[in-house]
């Protein structure tokens, strides 16, 4: 079994999450649980790969070979019963760096280009950064649970959408589309001719009960519109070594996006990312599978901490380690919900607003860390709740 009860020191690391406290939250006492990466080591095949590649000593230029594809190819077929094809894969520093070459090569300057709201901030950069105009086709909040209003999703791209950019599992809500919701979305956007970039990179972390289906899966006609951009650096906390990849057996599409990488100067990606990812799929299993479970309790605890409290709704997550929080019987404006949060409970969690107009009351929190960690969080904003109250 895979310890993950260790707390570790990241401070002094050029942590974005640790090391910025002070100028994000204004002090040092805020309990980071914002930014979505984990407080949680790698499993040791990965430190021992990059270990044992940093003790080469010689870090030239780098490629990604057969056996490279293969993992990925394998990985894919084992966890998400899709068989791609090696000649499908581009290799990249991201998924919103995919996202942002595809929207650049795919799509011309003014088309419009669909979201669905509240979504991962860098979604509207996608879109506004490369003067594409945005539209907004916002998920349904119905009886605690986000669903799609596919009459206006429809509507929406009546209106000329050229692409719909997915976010699967949703980040932040926490769904994770069925295969019925994704055969409509496929079928729509065959249908109205729109391109489907789809971000996936949260694929692996799904809870019990559920099931990450890749859309471009569902029919070759899905897969020919579709974009697919994943990695494991959500799965296996590789955020910082920068390695994901982009699928598509469209040949047309994929050597244009393959282009304008190299005009972008981007033509490989870093060694160490290479060795991370392989020994990730390789090795990688059994350690994510105790990591869900670590994950699944900690996404009760937080449940159960609120269950029996009016103040803060959660929104139960299927996927993701982000878990979306329902703020809006405080009464507060979204300042002073921000306030609250990072001056009274001392806990930093990230800004509903910064997800669109329709995060407004809502805070996410990441409990991809240590159970004690949680329990911290939970008890510093259920005692500033008690304090307020009293």
């Amino acid at each position: 079994m895979v310890n993950f009860d260790q707390v570790p020191e990241r401070t002094g690391t050029r942590s974005v999450k640790w090391d910025l406290l002070k100028s994000i939250y204004g002090s040092e006492e805020v309990l980071p649980m914002w930014v979505a990466d984990m407080d949680i080591a790698v499993p040791e095949a990965i430190k021992k790969a990059l270990v044992d590649r940093a003790e080469h000593g010689i870090f030239g230029y780098t490629v990604t070979d057969k056996a490279i594809s293969q993992s990925v190819t394998g990985w894919l077929k084992k966890r998400h019963g899709w068989d791609i094809k090696p000649s499908w894969l581009l290799y990249s520093p991201g998924v919103i760096t995919s996202l942002h070459m595809a929207v650049q090569v795919l799509t011309e300057k003014n088309d419009k280009i669909m979201i669905q709201t509240p979504v991962y901030p860098p979604f509207y950069d996608l879109v506004q950064l490369h003067d594409r105009e945005l539209v907004k086709s916002p998920l349904k909040l119905q009886d605690n649970r986000y669903e799609i209003d596919f009459a206006a999703f429809e509507s929406a791209l009546k209106q000329g959408v050229k692409a719909f950019i997915l976010c699967n599992p949703h980040n932040p809500v926490g769904r994770v589309w069925t295969e019925e919701e994704l055969r409509k979305i496929g079928e729509l956007c065959l249908k109205h001719d729109v391109l489907i970039f789809s971000d996936e990179i949260h694929a692996d972390l799904v809870y019990p009960n559920h099931r990450h289906i890749p859309i471009a899966s569902l029919s070759d006609e899905i897969n020919q519109i579709t974009i697919t951009c994943m990695s494991p650096t959500k799965s296996f906390n590789l955020a910082g070594l920068q390695v994901s990849y982009l699928i598509t057996p469209d040949n047309q599409k994929r050597k244009k996006i393959d282009e304008f990488f190299h005009m972008q100067g981007i033509k490989m990606i870093n060694t160490m990312g290479i060795t991370a990812l392989e020994a990730a799929y390789n090795e990688g299993e059994e350690w994510l599978e105790q990591l869900l479970h670590l994950l699944d309790g900690n996404r009760k605890l937080v449940e159960k901490a609120f269950q029996d409290r009016d103040e803060i709704t959660v929104i139960p997550a299927e996927g993701t380690y982000l878990i979306w929080l329902d703020c809006r019987s405080l009464n507060m404006s979204q300042d002073e919900l921000k306030t609250f949060m990072q001056e009274e409970a001392k806990v930093g969690l990230n800004d509903g607003s910064s997800f669109g107009k329709e995060g407004e009351g809502f805070m996410r929190i990441n409990i991809a860390c240590p159970r004690v960690t949680v329990e911290e969080g939970l008890n510093r904003i259920l005692t500033a709740l008690d304090v307020r109250k009293n």
